[in-house]
């Protein structure tokens, strides 16, 4: 992944905002090494797609495996769904499909407090360690 590059004394929160393109065809370990590595560099990542529960249910247990008290300390999770798809079908009206695309936030436990969580909007306070 190209990365952008700040000069050293730039000091600020770096955000990387992945699409659902970029998650694609990843697997669910790759979609994992891929958040946790932006984490545990003090990135905020921001899923345009998020992540099924079973994916979120694996990235809190790999992120518990890799907790240390000096380096890491684990990973601030917040999701919420976007507008629901039109599912015309009516076997999808019948079988009360949830449309699964979501957005996703995830940051240093350090540095993400979240302020306000609702169906549409997911307030956080981002500190700098």
């Amino acid at each position: 992944m190209p990365e952008a590059k700040l000069p050293e004394d730039e000091d600020g929160v770096k955000i990387d905002l992945i699409s659902a393109q970029r998650m694609d065809g990843k697997t669910t370990m790759e979609k994992i090494r891929l958040i946790l590595d932006g984490v545990r560099e003090g990135k905020i990542v921001i899923l345009e797609a998020g992540l099924t529960p079973d994916e979120e249910s694996r990235l809190i247990e790999v992120t518990m495996t890799e907790i240390s008290p000096d380096e890491f300390t684990g990973v601030e999770i917040e999701t919420y769904p976007q507008s629901k798809a039109d599912d015309s079908s009516l076997l999808g009206r019948l079988m009360g499909r949830e449309e699964t695309k979501k957005l996703t936030v995830i940051g240093p436990a350090n540095q993400i407090e979240t302020l306000h969580k609702d169906e549409t909007l997911i307030s956080a306070l981002v500190s700098r360690k």
